[in-house]
């Protein structure tokens, strides 16, 4: 707890859209058991109906290949999707005395190994503000390159610098010059969190193929007389065979 203390901030005023923020989006991979399938409705409500039934006959009769099955049925069981979704998150976050993170960087055509080469061999002169690279590593995710220096002392002038002039090849390209920052997760709290819209369906037996049974799930929980609704999207996982659904955050 802080000292209460009257406090007057004086800076300029920005839209919120306009900040920097850091926004965490939840890619939640949801492991798939065989014989099981996850649905996924339009509508919130046709999910809760489903659920609320919970057990289902679900009639195989479709395809001319099942013309001898005709009236057979499968009892499958509903249950709600539950997973654990990030509520608090704290990064511990340390600056590197001796590494630089360079952005900007030009499009050559070269490989990368090579455009590396080029940038290590230009900050390795002390006559660029640079000194002996120690490592450099290409950040693929994001097209930036952290170079670390063998000794202190040479990072921070380039960071204060914040741009520079570098001859690359034939050609003077400015980059750009950034503190080299690494982070580590020190507390993460996760609360249970129930997917409105998917259901689990459970028990389903391997009498048919993988898409002849996913037609017929889809055909059947999509029927109103049967309390369904228009399916969204629909993942089966046959008996003996296992699957991972990844669930993403929900832009309805």
């Amino acid at each position: 707890a802080l000292p209460e203390k009257k406090m007057v901030f004086k800076g300029l005023v920005t839209n919120k859209e306009d900040m920097n923020k850091l926004m965490l989006t939840p890619l939640i991979r949801y492991p798939l058991l065989g014989g099981s399938a996850l649905i996924t409705f339009e509508k919130a409500e046709v999910a809760q109906r489903i659920i609320e039934l919970r057990e289902h006959m679900v009639e195989l009769s479709c395809g001319e290949e099942l013309e001898e099955l005709d009236r057979c049925r499968v009892r499958v069981q509903a249950a709600p999707v539950d997973i654990l979704l990030p509520s608090a998150l704290e990064i511990g976050l340390t600056r590197s005395s001796r590494s630089i993170l360079v952005s900007d960087l030009p499009s050559l055509g070269i490989p990368d190994e090579a455009l590396l080469d080029k940038l290590e061999l230009f900050f390795s002169k002390t006559k660029n503000g640079g000194g002996e690279v120690e490592s450099r590593e290409f950040l693929d995710d994001s097209g930036q390159v952290v170079l670390t220096f063998a000794q202190d002392g040479v990072a921070e002038p380039l960071i204060a610098r914040g741009h520079i002039q570098a001859l690359i090849g034939k050609g003077r390209y400015e980059l750009k010059i950034s503190p080299c920052v690494s982070g580590d997760i020190t507390n993460l709290q996760l609360q249970p969190c129930r997917c409105p819209r998917t259901v689990l369906l459970s028990g389903i037996p391997d009498v048919l193929g993988e898409e002849p049974m996913r037609d017929t799930l889809e055909i059947h929980f999509q029927k109103a007389s049967r309390g369904g609704g228009e399916v969204d999207a629909l993942a089966y996982v046959p008996a003996g065979r296992w699957g991972v659904a990844v669930f993403a955050e929900d832009a309805g």
